[in-house]
């Protein structure tokens, strides 16, 4: 199938969906080549951008994502606790950045925040912001208000992934639907914050959902500034903890389609990377994917170690990107 010829500046938010299903068919060499070549087109292929993830507030969440250990529905084993005192979010931002991090991110288990807890996260904006890293949160659903308070607190990004397709999402998810995701991105986006939107493969979807959920990601009015790509952890207790385990190739072909579809995004390799050999990852690097978290946990779950991560970029010839200029 003839794909249709790219803006002059690479960026289209008008793809159809049989575009993107031929870019996931294409053999895999030509699919890796054209989205290298786009990929060094709008970013320097040897910095990756560096995350850290922190659980400000973990468990005890009434939704039911049949992924996650943090709801009450599953039986996982988790204790929920109260939100985590400020003091040791800026403890945890300034090793963060000493490793190298250039970017803090802040997850509360929350359908939608209350006021009061709010108040409290916006101080921890602020603080992280003061650290001189950029601030990133995730905590459900918001009014237009509260994105707003985020923001005027010092907020760059707000993460809220739609996770898979929306034909698929009922098979998932039930306590929240694809719409509530559509309108709180919106929400964001009006705001004023740069939107982090991706999500998770391995959750029993075919390929036409992952084709669908990156055709939806890449004709949102804009680009999410970064798009996390998750590898599903299967968490014993979880609805979805037997799942069978995705084509390491079929990864990748989505971190590749997502990179010629949001050549101006950063792509994150995200959750799963502890189950993700050396070498997968390097194809998804060469891929596009230029952003991961690092530090030993990812909200309650593994994540391979700081030396690990910096030890595979330095065998690769990469190196963590600048923290970038501020606006």
């Amino acid at each position: 199938m003839e794909l249709s010829a790219r803006s002059p500046d690479g960026v289209r938010t008008d793809w159809t969906v049989a575009e993107v299903s031929a870019l996931f068919g294409l053999p895999l060499h030509d699919l890796l080549y054209r989205a290298h070549t786009v990929h060094r087109a709008h970013f320097n292929p040897a910095e990756v951008q560096i995350s850290t993830l922190m659980s400000i507030k973990t468990g005890g969440c009434p939704e039911d994502c049949g992924y996650c250990p943090q709801s009450v529905h599953f039986d996982t084993g988790l204790t929920a606790e109260a939100l985590v005192p400020l003091s040791a979010v800026i403890a945890a931002a300034r090793a963060a950045r000493d490793r190298g991090a250039t970017r803090f991110c802040m997850g509360a288990a929350y359908r939608n925040p209350k006021p009061s807890q709010l108040a409290k996260i916006t101080a921890m904006v602020s603080a992280v912001s003061g650290l001189g890293l950029e601030t990133c949160a995730t905590l459900g659903m918001l009014t237009p208000d509260q994105a707003e308070a985020l923001r005027d607190a010092g907020l760059d990004y707000y993460n809220h992934n739609l996770d898979t397709s929306e034909a698929y999402y009922p098979q998932v998810i039930s306590t929240r639907t694809y719409a509530d995701r559509l309108a709180t991105l919106k929400t964001v986006r009006d705001a004023g914050l740069k939107v982090c939107c991706g999500g998770i493969i391995g959750l029993g979807e075919a390929d036409q959902d992952r084709i669908e959920l990156l055709h939806t990601l890449a004709t949102l009015p804009e680009h999410p500034e970064s798009v996390p790509v998750n590898q599903l952890v299967q968490v014993a207790g979880t609805a979805l903890e037997d799942q069978a385990t995705v084509d390491p190739l079929t990864f990748v072909r989505v971190i590749a389609v997502a990179r010629i579809l949001m050549p101006r995004s950063r792509v994150r390799l995200s959750a799963g990377r502890s189950d993700m050999s050396d070498e997968l990852q390097a194809l998804c690097f060469f891929a596009g994917a230029n952003s991961i978290f690092y530090g030993e946990q990812l909200l309650t779950t593994p994540n391979p170690a700081t030396d690990r991560d910096l030890a595979l970029l330095a065998r690769l010839g990469l190196r963590p990107a600048p923290s970038p200029a501020p606006a």
